[in-house]
């Protein structure tokens, strides 16, 4: 007990490493007050399916300070392991984020999805959060490449707008991807990757009801919304879950 859950992927570790939404609004907030930048990921079977084969995925993910559990196959497999940690997904992260950052006088950033969902999400956390300074809202530009100039332009961007707290609603693995980045180019900025996250708040997408959630079945909602899309990349989350069930057991008898 008290170690973190850890997953491996041709010789990268990837643990994650925050417990529960307190100990990530308190980990930000202990790098925001010592003016300290950082990463967070949220780990879910997507990610662990691209981490297999994509060393730059590994890479990017290697460079993030802080990982959560984003998806109850996660939690499932550490509490398999005796290494418990509780649902955190990046959509349920950016409303505590965003009140820690008013609290310490920190402005946010805004990164991805298209200027419509920026500007009605900047709105709605404005409105949520009282004190809290949207410095930069920005969507990237078609064909964006976290690795490429445009990638280094934003981020130099960020900083000079003053953002503390950077938003990244690219998707795995852009957003992964620049966040590493950023934490070279720009050490002083917090980045968390939040996926569609923005689209919630901008009414652009719909989260499963709360009964679907709780039951752990917003998968199958989103699923049934997108099949085409979605069943395959499904399909291969669930191929890799017997391997990760066995590695887990093998962490609960490690010392």
């Amino acid at each position: 007990m008290g170690q973190d859950m850890t997953f491996e992927y041709a010789g990268t570790r990837v643990a994650v490493n925050v417990a529960d939404h307190d100990a990530l609004s308190a980990a930000v907030r202990g790098r925001l007050s010592q003016g300290r930048g950082f990463a967070v990921a949220t780990l879910n079977l997507d990610h662990m399916v691209k981490l297999r084969s994509d060393p730059e995925f590994r890479a990017a993910y290697a460079r993030h300070d802080f990982v959560t559990a984003d998806g109850n196959p996660v939690v499932w497999l550490s509490r398999l392991a005796s290494r418990p940690v509780d649902l955190v997904p990046g959509s349920d992260a950016i409303l505590p984020l965003c009140r820690v950052a008013a609290e310490l006088g920190a402005a946010i950033g805004l990164y991805g999805s298209t200027e419509e969902t920026l500007g009605r999400a900047k709105t709605y956390l404005e409105a949520e959060v009282p004190g809290l300074r949207v410095a930069f809202a920005e969507a990237p530009p078609m064909g964006f490449d976290p690795d490429g100039d445009a990638a280094r332009d934003a981020l130099g961007r960020m900083q000079a707008e003053g953002a503390r707290l950077v938003f990244l609603a690219l998707g795995a693995p852009r957003q992964e991807c620049l966040a590493a980045r950023g934490r070279e180019i720009a050490p002083d900025i917090g980045f968390v990757s939040i996926g569609a996250g923005l689209d919630f708040f901008a009414g652009h997408q719909r989260r499963a009801p709360r009964l679907v959630r709780k039951l752990a079945l917003e998968w199958l909602w989103r699923m049934l919304s997108d099949p085409r899309r979605l069943a395959p990349r499904y399909a291969k989350c669930g191929a890799i879950l017997p391997l990760e069930v066995i590695r887990a057991l093998r962490q609960r008898h490690s010392p």
